[in-house]
């Protein structure tokens, strides 16, 4: 999981070993803390976290497995 700021919204990238996505992840700190909820990601690779905003993308190539 790494933070990209290349774009002028900041998304946070996913690799495939990241999966089952939640927010919020591991590498926010404590105090931004909300209920943990597991995203859905659209047809472009991303998602976008319903109490805080943060917007997530999966790495180029990253497959998905379906259950």
């Amino acid at each position: 999981m790494t933070a990209n700021t290349t774009n002028a919204a900041a998304a946070v990238e996913l690799d495939g070993k990241d999966l089952p996505a939640h927010c919020p992840n591991p590498a926010m700190p404590l105090w931004s803390s909300h209920p943990r909820v597991f995203l859905e990601f659209d047809h472009h690779g991303t998602a976008k976290c319903p109490y805080c905003g943060t917007a997530y993308r999966l790495k180029p190539g990253t497959v998905v497995g379906h259950h």
